[in-house]
């Protein structure tokens, strides 16, 4: 990727999650949902995830997933130098699960991501929550809770950095595809 540029700082970000919790919370109640357990899918969105969990004061702990062995693209885009083991605290079976993704794209990473839950056991539900929900969707997934909708070009890829301050930057894709432009 080249020609990245901030496309959201840090003050711009914040009110974002801020209101992503607003939702979340409106939601659970809406659902009745009492005691939900909150899961991070790395990097980003654990970053996300730990803002979220400390605003929705959840009593459980919080959870990550590293999805890099469930990929479908794991054989053609190799192995993420920097894998991490999944920690799920507390069993999943039939909790409320709230599921936190930094940008979502084509859909593989949340797919990835629900098969791992289900290798650790059947949730009653799972409420999917993004920072970033951009076009170019491979898969029939959508989320729950969204903080923005951006309209980016085709050969455009937004990335969230952080984890402090956040922030949003855009880049455009090379010729090359790179594993960042393989993740969604």
């Amino acid at each position: 990727m080249n020609n990245r540029k901030m496309y959201m700082d840090a003050n711009e970000v914040r009110p974002l999650v801020d209101v992503m919790a607003d939702k979340v919370h409106s939601l659970l109640n809406s659902r009745g949902i009492t005691d939900p357990l909150m899961i991070g899918i790395r990097t980003g969105g654990v970053w996300l995830a730990e803002i979220l969990h400390n605003q929705l004061q959840l009593d459980d702990p919080l959870g990550t997933l590293d999805i890099s062995f469930y990929r479908d693209d794991f054989t053609r885009i190799g192995m993420n130098p920097e894998v991490h083991p999944s920690d799920l605290p507390i069993p999943v079976d039939d909790r409320h699960i709230i599921l936190v993704d930094d940008v979502l794209h084509t859909g593989r990473t949340i797919r990835a991501a629900l098969n791992e839950i289900f290798d650790y056991g059947r949730p009653a539900s799972i409420i999917l929550a993004t920072l970033v929900d951009r076009s170019g969707r491979e898969l029939p997934i959508q989320p729950d809770v969204v903080g923005l909708h951006p309209e980016l070009e085709q050969n455009q890829h937004i990335t969230l950095i952080g984890p402090e301050p956040l922030g949003l930057v855009i880049g455009t894709k090379t010729n090359r595809r790179s594993r960042s432009d393989e993740q969604g």
